[in-house]
């Protein structure tokens, strides 16, 4: 089956991946691979469960902590005593952090004005065991870098990849480190014991970052003068000092491209067997429960020239409409494979969208309803961002109907493509991933074998602009299978379908946005 599709890459390539997508084999020896047993993964559903083992983490850690996130909250000071005690108890500890720049140097009303003020002091008095990075894109650079707002800087990107790591355990999330996603924003979380391997690779991964990031100090330890590589917040609280010996802050991008992938060069072996320098995964077999669970990470930042998680899953996607077209006598239940996508920022990447609209997988799509948008109720333009995702929704929807697409109701062929929102008072909607139901399997029995969690939004802004860091995990455990497909029937437990009848008896009609968000769409979807 020739599948219509535009070429996805122009100025970009893709790592050498096979054409074979049977059992991962299309992925294997293009990336960094870890396999662990499904019994060392837990799949947490609610925010109070991530703060609760976060905490617990932290407060157990006695050599490592590893934190990656595009932001803490600088009311999150439960948080900051926990990180405080582990290093007064643990002289050996050591934490390495790395948040985005322009959400950490933001100010604001509060106990602190920012929370690189909120932070510094840790730096301050563990001069030698805390490391605290801010990255900023290389995108906006220029007059725009001086002109644009503080408020809307983001837009041209961010740090937004999670990492959590204590020792050889790890927190995966999409949720950042503020108040809302440890009680009522919901997201998806892993937590993942005796890792040792996989966190090896996060400290590398953001070892290799860092380089390109500015280093928070506190003045007493700054030796630098104010520059354009170098310079001090407007109270004098901090220093931010330029790592990279050579490379422009706002003209990196080439180097880091480089050393990025040496970094995954050096994780990935020509042997698609051997996943570290230690550690040597046996042939597949059913019974090797220590085996049994994959895991790939993929990195994405279109702004550096880095695609792995479009590579991958476009030919994920391609693999599975390749075999629904391909139905066999001998297969019961379900004819094709069920693609379960969720978004909290629901603007899905073009891409995606196409392979959706084929003919083949079935696809259930949960977006947030503008009520659990994290913008609903803002101030200002960002009020009108829950608005103009719902006209992204139904241009998507549009193009659903158009191409026949639309969900016809049932586990069979019958099914084609759901579109539902989320919505849960007084909470808000972050989870962002996708869930594989393989063709021959049966969801009410099993569940999914393959997911992809972490970062990011699945749109053109994580595409585009932001640096992502999401897993591939691909697992043969029935257990774990199930636990994945309990996680979606969680979250479409709050998820409601909408078309066109929903959207007008709720007063959303077709066709119906208003005049200034459409203005302002035009503008800015590409940053959505």
């Amino acid at each position: 089956m020739q599948i219509g599709l535009r070429p996805l890459f122009s100025r970009f390539t893709c790592r050498s991946l096979s054409t074979n997508a049977n059992s991962g084999a299309f992925i294997a020896g293009s990336q960094p691979r870890f396999t662990t047993p499904a019994t060392s993964i837990h799949v947490l559903q609610q925010p109070t469960e991530f703060y609760n083992a976060l905490l617990s983490m932290i407060r157990r850690a006695k050599t490592r902590l590893i934190i990656s996130s595009l932001y803490v909250g600088t009311e999150e000071t439960e948080l900051l005593g926990a990180l405080h005690d582990a290093l007064s108890f643990n002289p050996m500890l050591t934490v390495h952090m790395q948040l985005d720049f322009n959400r950490s140097t933001r100010e604001g009303p509060g106990q602190f004005r920012s929370t690189a003020h909120m932070l510094v002091p840790l730096v301050e008095k563990f001069p030698d065991r805390v490391s605290i990075s801010l990255y900023r894109t290389p995108k906006l650079k220029g007059i725009m870098s001086r002109i644009v707002p503080a408020r809307y800087n983001e837009g041209w990107g961010t740090w937004h990849a999670k990492i959590y790591a204590a020792d050889d355990e790890v927190l995966l999330s999409g949720a950042n480190l503020s108040s809302s996603y440890f009680t009522n924003r919901q997201d998806r979380y892993f937590h993942l014991v005796d890792q040792r391997h996989l966190v090896d690779y996060f400290s590398a991964f953001l070892r290799t970052f860092s380089l390109f990031a500015y280093s928070l100090l506190p003045p007493s330890l700054s030796t630098a003068s104010s520059s354009n590589n170098s310079y001090s917040s407007s109270d004098s609280q901090y220093h931010l000092s330029w790592r990279h010996p050579t490379a422009h802050p706002r003209n990196f991008e080439i180097a880091a491209e480089t050393a990025i992938k040496a970094l995954q060069d050096s994780h990935t072996k020509p042997n698609p067997r051997i996943v570290s320098p230690s550690v040597v995964i046996p042939e597949s077999d059913p019974a090797d429960v220590e085996h049994d669970t994959e895991i790939y990470p993929l990195i994405q930042s279109g702004v550096l020239g880095i695609r792995e998680e479009e590579c991958v899953l476009t030919r994920l996607f391609d693999h599975h409409l390749e075999s629904s077209s391909q139905p066999r006598a001998s297969d019961s239940g379900r004819k094709k494979t069920m693609i379960d996508l969720t978004s909290g920022y629901f603007a899905l990447y073009e891409p995606y969208q196409r392979r959706a609209l084929c003919p083949g997988p079935h696809w259930r799509i949960i977006a947030a309803s503008p009520k659990a948008n994290g913008f609903y109720g803002s101030k200002g333009l960002s009020g009108r961002i829950p608005e103009g995702y719902t006209m992204l929704e139904q241009r998507f929807w549009n193009r659903v109907v158009k191409a026949g697409r639309e969900w016809g109701g049932g586990e069979d062929q019958a099914g084609g493509v759901e579109l539902g929102e989320w919505e849960r008072e007084g909470w808000t909607y972050h989870a962002k991933g996708i869930w594989i139901s393989p063709y021959g399997e049966s969801s009410s029995s099993v569940g999914p074998s393959t997911t992809l969690f972490g970062s990011t939004n699945l749109n053109a802004r994580s595409a585009n602009l932001d640096t992502e860091l999401s897993f591939l995990l691909r697992t043969r455990s029935r257990e774990l299978q199930a636990r994945l497909g309990e996680e979606v029937d969680w979250l479409r437990r709050d998820a409601k379908r909408v078309g066109e009848k929903e959207w007008e008896a709720s007063g959303r009609k077709i066709g119906g946005t208003s005049l200034g968000t459409r203005a302002i769409m035009a503008l800015v979807w590409r940053m959505l």
